[in-house]
């Protein structure tokens, strides 16, 4: 299926009205088949101070009458069928446009469907999720809109605010150490004004290549891989939860294997449940660690890889830790 099998859903083109944009509370829409899932979106929705806008089934969401989005759409499809992939595909595109927040739980053995339909709205995927990971992804995208479009909180949900605030900061500290850059090199850069900063940086670039390490070998990454999961044999595994490193880790052994990943594939190397790890690959895309690559042969499906960015700090750390050293 391509985004051309879109026009099976409606062409929603309009966004939030002036109301909704206006300073009341965020609006949300719940497209699910499962009656229980739509009462517990809407009581959850309600007490996080959203105003649920739409409740219907995933045919509403498919072939129903032209509507706004509204601020946030949570979308629950643990059957992902051709229809439903279209319309999450225009959804996501539609979403893209308006800045419309997307959360989209599904079932492991759709998430490489679903997950290739969603590339331009930055949307949160759910796998398998209960009531738990729904309310901090409601939490996530609470955090992200003005204090004056949200009602007063409780103390309970601003410490829940707090704790996830906190959680995503801590994720981007500890990415952000992982390719450290030249401030002082930053500096000399932005000195330098139009072409000839371009033509400074190109020589940068390509000094950088000429001195880049190799990356290691790949069979020395699988056994650093495999020697991480023998702790779990001793030790209660959430000691050493450590999914961005391991996935860095597969990710490495991959390319220097010159072999895909795929994002179930991914989240299985992270060593955390799915929605855990799909939540860091999306941090890591959006710090320019991780890239998201197209299947060039079925356009539903989507692999993740390292940036060249982030290969290359791969490479280095290797080469300065050295192979005597790497397994500890």
């Amino acid at each position: 299926m391509t985004r051309a099998d879109c026009s099976l859903a409606q062409d929603w083109t309009y966004g939030a009205t002036e109301d909704e944009v206006s300073g009341l509370a965020p609006t949300l829409s719940i497209y699910a088949d499962r009656s229980r899932i739509r009462g517990m979106l809407s009581e959850d929705a309600a007490a996080a101070g959203l105003r649920v806008s739409v409740v219907g089934d995933l045919a509403a969401l498919i072939t129903g009458e032209a509507r706004p989005l509204g601020d946030v759409v949570m979308v629950d499809c643990p059957v992902a069928d051709g229809q439903t992939l279209a319309a999450l595909s225009r959804l996501d595109v539609r979403a893209g446009r308006t800045g419309t927040r997307l959360i989209v739980s599904t079932v492991v053995d759709a998430l490489e469907d679903v997950f290739g339909c969603l590339d331009q709205s930055g949307a949160q995927i759910l796998v398998d999720p209960d009531r738990a990971d729904r309310v901090i992804a409601l939490g996530h995208v609470l955090a992200q809109f003005p204090s004056s479009r949200l009602r007063e909180l409780s103390e309970d949900e601003r410490h829940l605010l707090m704790r996830l605030t906190e959680q995503v900061g801590q994720i981007a500290g500890r990415i952000e150490r992982l390719a450290p850059t030249d401030q002082a090199a930053a500096q000399a850069l932005a000195a330098v004004p139009g072409s000839a900063a371009r033509s400074v940086e190109a020589e940068e670039g390509r000094a950088t290549r000429a001195l880049r390490p190799p990356l290691p070998d790949p069979r020395l990454v699988r056994r650093i891989i495999r020697h991480r999961q023998l702790r779990a044999r001793h030790f209660d595994a959430q000691l050493f939860a450590d999914p961005a490193w391991d996935m860095l880790l597969d990710l490495t052994a991959a390319r220097a294997e010159h072999r895909r990943v795929s994002v179930t594939s991914l989240c299985i190397a992270s060593g955390v449940p799915p929605t855990t790890a799909l939540r860091w690959i999306g941090q890591m895309v959006e710090q320019g660690l991780f890239a998201r690559v197209g299947d060039q042969t079925d356009r539903r499906r989507a692999f993740i890889e390292l940036s060249d960015r982030c290969a290359d700090a791969m490479a280095r750390y290797f080469a300065e830790i050295g192979t005597t050293t790497a397994l500890v």
